[in-house]
């Protein structure tokens, strides 16, 4: 089976957009770039109104990723289980479109006997742990996120320690919203290793708008841009992407 770069926007906030473009529309836009977008909603002592939390849903939804809504002190493993979790749920849409070339109609993983089941679900597994992975981080700098920034850093330096146990290759990049002097300012370009952070977190300032939609739409951008750099740079025609997310 051959296979690509996986691609993740993780966004993490505390509540609803209110600058720019509709944030679940973007996210759609993102899925049929074959990007999965995943969403992760940080609550402290306060809660997500209703709004929030169906923006935070609708994001995933449309993205083709997972959301859920944490407390901050268990930000670290949550931000594990989701990217993790999206990984195996596009991985088996991309063996579930292979299981309908071989054995034609709509059969999934689900029609298979158990032992077959058992057999794919092993060659996702070890996907999983094998296959490239680029994860845009979208992390909320508004005003209410200001005391769960330190949090934040902590569960991406986790995710970083985590996703490097794999063999596959993994690159991180991270862009927070709103920025100092525009909606959405890259703070990190891609690396294997969020290590640096510990040192451009401390700077973070927080307040103003919460322009979501603006932010994914940037991330979408710039996965673009990387795209076509390495299209330029590289002599390899074969690499391929995941067309799409599930």
């Amino acid at each position: 089976m051959k296979t690509g770069t996986l691609k993740q926007i993780l966004l993490i906030t505390d509540g609803c957009s209110n600058q720019g473009e509709d944030p679940i529309a973007m996210a759609a836009l993102a899925k049929e770039q074959g990007i999965t977008v995943n969403v992760i909603g940080v609550m402290e002592h306060d809660v997500i109104d209703e709004q929030g939390m169906n923006e935070i849903e609708g994001i995933a939804m449309s993205g083709g990723g997972v959301s859920q809504v944490v407390y901050a002190q268990q930000l670290s493993q949550t931000v594990q289980m989701v990217t993790r979790k999206a990984m195996t749920q596009t991985l088996q849409g991309v063996v579930n479109k292979e299981l309908q070339q071989i054995l034609g109609g709509e059969k999934t993983m689900e029609d298979l006997p158990p032992e077959q089941r058992g057999e794919v679900m092993e060659v996702v597994d070890e996907l999983g742990e094998t296959v490239e992975l680029e994860v845009l981080v979208l992390v909320d700098t508004s005003a209410s996120m200001k005391h769960k920034l330190p949090t934040v850093k902590e569960a991406l330096l986790d995710l970083s320690l985590s996703l490097n146990a794999r063999s596959g290759d993994n690159r991180f990049s991270v862009f927070v919203f709103p920025g100092k002097k525009k909606d959405v300012e890259k703070l990190l370009d891609w690396t294997p290793k969020l290590e640096s952070l510990t040192s451009i977190f401390s700077k973070l300032t927080t307040g103003g708008i919460t322009p979501t939609g603006p932010a994914i739409r940037e991330a979408l951008t710039y996965f673009k841009k990387k795209r076509s750099l390495r299209s330029l740079l590289s002599r390899d025609d074969d690499e391929s992407f995941f067309e799409e997310s599930v």
